[in-house]
């Protein structure tokens, strides 16, 4: 099977669009890349689209891969049969290639291989051929030093019939679709670890049991680390006398004195070899799709919180609240960089709160300071209801600022490298405060699981969702744009066609030479090649440069067709930017070539109306209620008002200004029926929830969203 055709019976794209992809992609053209430049060529195909290709590309090259591997061993055991050759040549799936490879697969030593070597495989075709033969009698004749008796030769003959069973490519499919259909999962505690305190978490799967097509991801997850951890076990089963009629039918042919030894083979062979393998195999897949899905939770929720709005190019005071250590406080420029630090301590139990104020009214004053961030950590709410008691001498916009992965961050090695004569709380203070400028060009240097809005994260497949999220973080970074002169390295290694050591090259390059005063300067950077400026140019962002255009989305390929555009029009570049009236008046058709199409130069014009737009919004202050400050001051029917932090396929958390977050169920989402919650509520919403019930003991506090 060809790659192409391969693809195109996976998807529904056209064979145009694949061939025209994967040549792409094989030129070494990233996703963001094609589906921002290439849109003539891929038939205006986005990133989702493509990785979907790039996804189904990859599965047929692996699929290629083994087969170039079983031929391989096949030849090696003298095995040429063209017609084995021709069904591996077919095989569609490396699941259809495993099980035609099975029978020829090496074995480690199994009952089968040594009833062989006892000679009993001429007695097995004997049974397995059905004829009109005594078999007891044709037993004796097998009787030899390692086979003692009628009986053994049976049985060791029994024992090759049930691999052979097992190896018969029908009956696996059969009870592989049995599994698929009725499968059932079930959970039992174990008894010496029911009483056990870290147990208690998953107690509603002390006895539980439910169709395994129907479990959905987050209770399967639980029910496997639960299983994991020690506390329960995990059985997956089909009904077995529904299974071994459906082995009976494939097998038995006829009332022969073989049929009644054949049912003893076909139970052992089910038993022994075919349910536990099936049955892994089954569990296996249905662990797969839960990966799947709550990767997909995790990617979505991640893209939501990279693009949150950012307060943009102001001078931000930082705050990292704590009572008995006090508040870390940092006073940032309007590109982050740090003027002042130090520490107050307005809380217990030192409660030096006049002080505090009057430092921090002070710090305002003196660095300009515009907005006021404050980690949502320990001592949240107090430092933000003393923040609120001063009265500054202007307008200074005050936001609680999630502080999920802060900690990671401060102690990693880029924020040692960032602030090497810093220590960790400071470092966090800087974060919370770079957060709330540019949660993107933040986020990108902590480890996307650590940011904490996905589940299960930790027990899904690593490198499908390291994958994911690189590409996740990849694509957002892209989108928005990155400004050269003051990324940092994570965030510049994101760019299309970079990675960590050419964003190591334009950092250093930047610190020895300056500022970058065009995109052309890019290709002064060390082993910055033709290829990788190809593939980055049109994401980077040289503010106030020498060219107008190196700071919109305009690819440098693309800047002649501008000069052609302005020419035109009897003006420059410059005064074409941003004049929309006149860029309005401009008759695309007349610049399509044979490369660059109306795709392409709708993009140029939207860019030239509004280079640089920032798709973000903008972010916006938000009051919890100012009584609600630990658990037990909720009460059932409250209304609060919360931001969402955190997304599941099963509903979404609500932070409501305590330290427990909420759950609204996916039942209570809405009045109608939802299938996933990302159609009713994104990541970081504020919005209002009522209080349905608080378990304290448990800290659970279960809420419906106010409509």
């Amino acid at each position: 099977m060809k790659l192409l055709s391969h693809i195109k019976a996976s998807s529904t794209f056209t064979e145009k669009q694949i061939a025209n992809t994967v040549k792409l992609l094989n030129e070494d053209c990233t996703i963001p890349f094609i589906a921002r430049y290439r849109k003539e060529m891929t038939g205006n195909l986005d990133e989702v689209e493509i990785a979907q290709i790039v996804q189904l590309k990859t599965a047929f090259e692996q699929l290629e891969k083994r087969k170039k591997t079983i031929r391989k061993a096949l030849e090696e055991q003298g095995i040429t049969d063209p017609k084995i050759q021709e069904q591996i040549k077919n095989c569609k799936t490396l699941q259809e290639l495993e099980d035609l490879y099975l029978p020829y697969k090496k074995k480690r030593k199994t009952k089968a291989e040594t009833a062989k070597k006892q000679g009993l495989e001429p007695l097995a075709k004997i049974i397995m051929a059905q004829g009109n033969a005594n078999i007891e009698y044709v037993a004796s004749q097998y009787i030899n030093d390692s086979v003692q008796n009628e009986d053994e030769a049976i049985t060791g003959a029994g024992y090759i019939i049930a691999s052979w069973i097992n190896e018969n490519i029908s009956v696996r499919n059969q009870l592989r679709r049995m599994f698929e259909r009725k499968a059932v999962i079930t959970a039992k505690v174990i008894k010496s670890k029911a009483a056990d305190e870290k147990a208690q978490k998953y107690k509603d799967y002390f006895d539980w049991s439910e169709s395994l097509s129907r479990c959905p991801s987050h209770r399967l997850l639980a029910i496997l680390r639960a299983e994991n951890e020690g506390f329960i076990r995990v059985k997956v089963s089909i009904d077995k006398e529904a299974a071994l009629e459906q082995i009976d039918r494939r097998i038995i042919k006829n009332e022969s004195d073989s049929a009644q030894y054949l049912e003893r083979f076909i139970t052992d062979a089910f038993a022994r070899l075919l349910a536990p393998a099936l049955s892994n195999e089954a569990l296996q897949k249905a662990k797969e799709k839960a990966d799947i899905t709550a990767i997909e939770v995790f990617a979505t929720n991640l893209k939501q919180l990279l693009l949150g709005a950012p307060v943009g190019e102001k001078n931000v005071l930082a705050i990292d609240p704590g009572f008995r250590t006090g508040c870390k406080v940092v006073c940032l420029d309007q590109q982050g960089t740090i003027k002042h630090n130090e520490t107050i301590y307005p809380h217990p139990p030192q409660n030096q709160q006049i002080v505090a104020m009057k430092k921090i009214n002070a710090l305002v004053s003196a660095y300009a300071i515009e907005a006021i961030a404050i980690g949502d950590g320990t001592a949240s709410r107090e430092t933000e209801a003393l923040i609120k008691k001063i009265r500054f001498d202007k307008d200074v916009q005050v936001f609680v600022v999630s502080e999920a992965g802060a900690s990671i961050y401060s102690a990693s090695k880029i924020a040692r490298d960032e602030f090497p004569n810093y220590d960790v709380t400071v470092r966090g203070a800087i974060s919370i405060g770079r957060r709330l400028q540019d949660p993107l060009s933040e986020l990108v240097k902590i480890d996307a699981k650590s940011i904490g809005v996905g589940q299960y994260q930790h027990d899904v497949d690593q490198n499908i969702l390291n994958n994911k999220l690189d590409t996740v973080v990849s694509n957002c970074v892209n989108l928005v744009g990155v400004n050269v002169n003051t990324a940092s390295i994570p965030l510049l290694s994101a760019v299309s066609g970079i990675g960590i050591k050419l964003a190591e090259n334009i950092v250093h390059y930047r610190e020895e030479n300056g500022a970058f005063s065009s995109r052309e300067m890019l290709k002064k950077v060390p082993r910055l090649g033709a290829k990788a400026f190809e593939q980055a140019a049109g994401f980077i962002r040289v503010r106030n440069g020498i060219n107008p255009l190196d700071t919109s989305a305009v690819h440098p390929e693309s800047y002649t067709i501008v000069k052609k555009m302005a020419k035109t029009l009897q003006t420059d570049i410059k005064t074409l930017i941003q004049n929309k009236a006149l860029i309005d008046t401009l008759n695309l058709k007349a610049f399509i070539t044979d490369k660059i199409g109306l795709p392409t130069l709708q993009d140029i014009k939207k860019e030239l109306i509004k280079p640089g737009l920032d798709p973000r919004e903008k972010a916006k202050i938000f009051e919890y209620n100012p009584n609600i400050r630990i658990i037990d001051d909720l009460k059932t029917g409250m209304i609060l008002p919360g931001i969402i932090n955190n997304i599941t396929n099963f509903g979404c958390f609500v932070s409501i200004g305590i330290k427990e977050s909420g759950l609204v169920h996916i039942s209570n989402l809405s009045d109608g029926f939802v299938s996933d919650p990302n159609d009713i509520v994104r990541l970081q919403q504020h919005v209002e929830v009522r209080v349905l019930s608080v378990d304290t003991s448990r800290k659970r506090i279960q809420l419906a969203l106010v409509k």
